[in-house]
């Protein structure tokens, strides 16, 4: 490519995309060296300073501007996030930008007709890409500024003398432009903000209810709503329709729509991420009929994945003076080239290589829908089935039939909080199931979204993200398996979150925490006994406790996550247990948490009363050698006292006492006297102190199974014969006698090596008494003598 950019006749754009390619080059780069990174930390400098007055050259500009964009957000979040995919395309888009401001400086001719020329191929270009027949086009960077711009062309459409008298003609007959209830947020209230009229002017329409799909609008009520309107004195001015909602992705009835807008002259604008399938072959007809609106807006950018490219209403109509009024057009040659980028991408791409973007997204959202429907406990929501550009799916699980039952039986009285419980719960549990998606796979692109009657659900929409990811149909299926490895856990704790409650409040000590906000399987907090205490004190005690009952248990092995919940909306002093599985044992769980809160309690009590007990006892110590110092003084009199007096009368009389003090018995918790350490030169041992008060929670497992678990006889990992067999070693095991002090151990083997060496002994002795039978006798009562000797 620097080949040919050097063959250009204009050495100034051969020059130009030479450093574009240079910039982007460096600003890709990813691989720095690590003396880079220690400078970086002391070179990069958040808070603005002075500007240099020497300047600077453009690889060290650039340099910065990679330190700015890749800064402190790695080292502080542990996180990758994944940037956009910019390809030549991209290239190709960021190149026109730099072209922009190097044509803007031709003179005025020149610059007409390069501006008309760029303008008048994009527009044909997407006029018939898109199917949208003799259209006008008007780019604009904010996506919301096209219909804007098509609302004040239907004002000075409508009021003919709005151009002379202004608002003062819209009192007759006020405006009313209709949206639907499933539009984006907030898209009325910024119309009616930039267009200065009240937000009396717009009307929501709801969507239906009854038959079609819960995210169409509603084309009956919105019928005897224009008739109401145009009955107390109101104009109908616009109709914006969707062909795509921004939740679900679901298309309205855009033919009807038309009917009704042409039955009362209104304007129908449509936008959405569906419009993109116009460039395909097979187009569906509720799309299809987006052709014959009077204006729509495309968002190119996020579909090709081209960064930095306008937004592009596509429009008809007849008179350009008005269009001119509207904003529509402009006069300026500079404004023109807003379509430079998009020109330059579109050229580089071709009509077969925008055809198959769009085509990928499609094919990736179906293969996705396709294995969704072999998933249990997952439930869709698409329009069409054979070709939805949008996936939007969601965790749900029916009630068994003995919860059917019961819920039948008391649906008199508590239907309504069940209802709103149950809802409250799936939305928690696919709001962290689409969270985990989107860490998994990043490349897939799903996310998080809330819809009115579905509730929190997860969406796939490739149209908006495939091109600016680079998703793949490997990714696809990556995101399947995760899913099937989330579906179980999901299950298992929704199952044993009713029995974790039932526990916790059968359980003295524990109290149980509602939070349906907490995706996992329940909170809990250990309630100590308060003996009249005040608020501060006690609730520092709780915190204290349950601090460290949620410090040991995550010193335990075991698969589960225990937390202070989230960071802000969470219950304090509280102990929040994550996601579980299906082996999981509530009873061991729920008898742990209880035990160790006991334990650290009693700990905490014991520390407590001990500190106590010393204070009392130094008291009372301090009391008794008083006591003891005046005793002294009436045994010893008065006459010694005196200094002089008495250091002779003690030299005549020396007066004997013994030395009297006192010692404190921690264990017992009394004063003792020292007369006897005195005496005994050692101090005494004192009673033996109490044990500890420890939990009992050593439950018997198997080997390499993990607390909390339930031993599974039908497991894979040991048959029927050697668990039974194991079970009885354990049986075994806890019928041994217990075990004897180090001095006092003596096994089977000992035993029998002291039996054999018994027998040696006996042995020894016979042989001696044989051999001294043969001796003569002198010989042994010399023996006998030296025996004595």
């Amino acid at each position: 490519m620097d080949g040919s950019l050097e063959k250009m006749v204009d050495p100034t754009l051969a020059e130009m995309g030479k450093n574009l390619n240079e910039a982007m080059k460096m600003l890709e780069d990813n691989q720095r060296k690590a003396e880079e990174e220690n400078e970086k930390k002391y070179a990069r400098k958040d808070i603005p300073g002075p500007l240099q007055g020497s300047g600077q050259d453009m690889v060290s500009i650039l340099q910065l501007v990679q330190n700015l964009m890749h800064g402190e957000e790695e080292e502080e979040t542990s996180q990758s996030y994944r940037l956009q995919n910019v390809g030549e395309q991209g290239h190709m888009a960021l190149l026109g930008h730099s072209l922009a401001a190097y044509i803007s400086v031709l003179d005025r001719e020149r610059l007409r007709k390069l501006t008309t020329r760029i303008l008048s191929d994009t527009t044909l270009w997407l006029c018939r890409l898109f199917r949208y027949e003799n259209g006008s086009a008007y780019y604009h960077e904010d996506d919301r500024e096209g219909l804007l711009k098509i609302c004040r062309l239907v004002i000075h459409t409508r009021y003919e003398d709005y151009t002379l008298e202004g608002f003062n003609v819209l009192y007759t007959k006020q405006p009313v432009i209709y949206i639907s209830s499933a539009a984006r947020t907030g898209l009325g209230q910024a119309l009616c903000n930039q267009l200065g009229l009240p937000l009396s002017c717009m009307c929501r329409v709801p969507c239906n209810t009854m038959f079609g799909s819960q995210h169409q609008m509603d084309v009956a009520l919105l019928d005897r709503v224009i008739k109401d309107d145009v009955e107390s004195g109101k104009l109908p001015l616009l109709l914006v329709a969707n062909a795509g909602t921004p939740g679900a992705g679901h298309t309205d009835k855009l033919g009807r729509l038309k009917e009704l807008c042409e039955q009362y002259k209104m304007w129908l604008h449509v936008e959405g991420v569906n419009l993109a399938t116009l460039a395909l072959g097979y187009v569906s007809s509720s799309v299809l009929a987006a052709t014959k609106c009077d204006s729509m807006t495309l968002t190119l950018g996020s579909w090709l994945g081209l960064p930095a490219v306008p937004a592009v209403t596509l429009y008809r109509h007849e008179d350009p003076s008005l269009s001119l009024a509207a904003g529509l057009t402009s006069s300026q040659p500079v404004e023109k080239l807003r379509a430079l980028p998009l020109w330059l991408s579109l050229q580089y791409l071709g009509h077969d290589g925008i055809v198959e973007r769009i085509k990928h997204a499609s094919q990736l959202s179906q293969r996705l829908l396709e294995n969704l429907k072999n998933l249990d406990f997952i439930k869709t929501s698409v329009e069409d089935e054979l070709s939805s550009p949008v996936v939007v799916f969601k965790f749900f699980q029916e009630y068994s039939n003995r919860d059917q039952t019961s819920h039948a039986a008391q649906a008199s009285t508590i239907q309504h909080p069940i209802i709103s419980n149950e809802r409250h719960i799936y939305d928690t549990f696919n709001q962290w199931l689409g969270e985990q998606l989107a860490q998994l796979v990043p490349a897939s692109g799903v996310d998080v979204v809330e819809l009115e009657d579905e509730g929190t659900c997860v969406r796939f929409s490739p149209l908006m993200t495939s091109a600016v990811l680079g998703t793949e149909i490997q990714d696809i299926d990556q995101l399947v398996d995760c899913l099937k490895m989330k579906i179980p856990v999901l299950t298992s704790t929704l199952q044993l979150r009713e029995e974790f409650e039932q526990e916790v409040r059968r359980t003295v000590g524990l109290l149980y925490i509602e939070d349906l906000g907490w995706p996992g399987l329940g909170v809990v907090r250990y309630n100590h006994h308060c003996d009249g205490k005040n608020d501060d004190k006690q609730e520092k005690e709780l915190e204290k406790i349950n601090t460290e009952l949620l410090k040991k248990l995550n010193e335990l092995e075991s698969d589960l996550t225990f937390s202070l919940g989230p960071e802000f909306g969470g219950q304090k002093n509280c102990v929040y247990i994550g996601m579980v599985t299906e082996d999981l044992d509530v009873s061991e769980l729920v008898e742990t948490i209880a035990a160790t809160g006991r334990e650290i309690e009693e700990n905490s009590r014991l520390l407590e009363n001990m500190t106590e007990v010393v204070r009392k006892g130094i008291q009372e110590a301090q009391l008794q050698l008083q006591k003891a110092n005046e005793e002294r003084l009436l045994e010893e009199g008065l006459l010694r006292q005196i200094p002089v007096v008495g250091s002779v009368l003690n030299w005549f009389s020396p007066f004997q006492a013994s030395p009297k003090g006192r010692t404190f018995n921690l264990t017992a918790g009394s004063l003792e006297s020292t007369e006897s350490m005195y005496v005994s030169k050692a101090q005494g041992t004192g009673t033996t102190p109490p044990p500890t008060p420890t939990s009992s929670l050593a439950k018997q497992r198997l080997p390499g199974q993990k607390a909390f678990k339930r031993s599974l006889r039908s497991s894979d990992g040991f048959s029927e014969t050697s668990s039974v067999s194991h079970c009885d070693d354990l049986d075994k095991m806890d019928q041994r006698p217990p075990t004897l002090s180090p001095g006092q151990e003596q096994g089977p083997l000992e035993m029998e090596t002291a039996e054999e060496q018994k027998v040696a002994a006996q042995a020894k002795t016979d042989t001696e008494d044989i051999h001294s039978d043969k001796l003569p006798p002198d010989c042994t009562k010399v023996e006998d003598q030296a025996s004595q000797r």
